[in-house]
């Protein structure tokens, strides 16, 4: 069921998200919806506060062009410094649980379901970066054919989501992914390469990507 957003009512969405984007709002949502959203351009977030998700078509995409990652000699000297351990798909939901530790937040106990289900059913993945046999940091996001869609990430000891980035990329790179989305544009992610494209070269992209049969095991 779809419903309008009342007048009046405040939103708990970031202040870069523009109202204007919003393509429908729901009570609910579900992995077919989730899916069907993806392949067309638009993803959900969930306002905890009204209680309905608000679907998403910026008309401006960011991604992370998977040949111009940038990792900077900082990140580099952390890394060859080790002190970390990074796994795959090994504690999904315990990555879900800290991304959705940041108020406000977009992520609802009905997304922790949700996604969930979809990562039960290879649809969607996660990276966890483990210190001291603690999750220390992590990124989620969804799979489908050769598109990765970044949800979020999050870091409890720093640049360990720098380092769950990096991962990722070079997970997706030796697997064939043609496409990293990550929503929105900020000057934090901008340091690795996020460029913004218009929402009709997104969508050529993301056509070809979807052709791919990628896998991320």
């Amino acid at each position: 069921m779809y419903r309008r957003m009342k007048r009046g009512r405040k939103s708990q969405f970031p202040g870069w998200i523009n109202r204007m984007e919003i393509q429908r709002v729901t009570r609910y949502l579900d992995s077919a919806m989730v899916e069907q959203a993806y392949r067309n351009g638009i993803f959900p977030m969930a306002d905890t506060d009204l209680h309905i998700v608000t679907w998403h078509r910026p008309r401006r995409r960011a991604i992370l062009p998977l040949d111009a990652f940038h990792v900077s000699r900082s990140l580099q000297r952390r890394m060859r410094r080790g002190g970390f351990e990074v796994t795959f798909d090994h504690d999904f939901d315990g990555v879900m649980a800290a991304c959705a530790e940041r108020k406000p937040t977009w992520i609802s106990d009905e997304f922790r379901a949700v996604y969930g289900a979809m990562h039960r059913g290879g649809k969607a993945h996660s990276v966890e970066v483990w210190v001291n046999g603690a999750l220390a940091g992590g990124v989620y996001g969804v799979h489908l054919g050769g598109a990765f869609f970044a949800e979020s990430k999050f870091h409890r000891v720093t640049d360990m989501s720098k380092i769950a980035l990096s991962h990722l990329v070079w997970r997706l790179r030796d697997r064939g992914f043609a496409l990293l989305e990550v929503q929105y544009v900020t000057g934090h992610l901008a340091q690795f390469g996020v460029v913004e494209i218009p929402h009709k070269e997104y969508m050529g992209r993301l056509r070809m990507a979807l052709e791919l049969q990628c896998s991320f095991a």
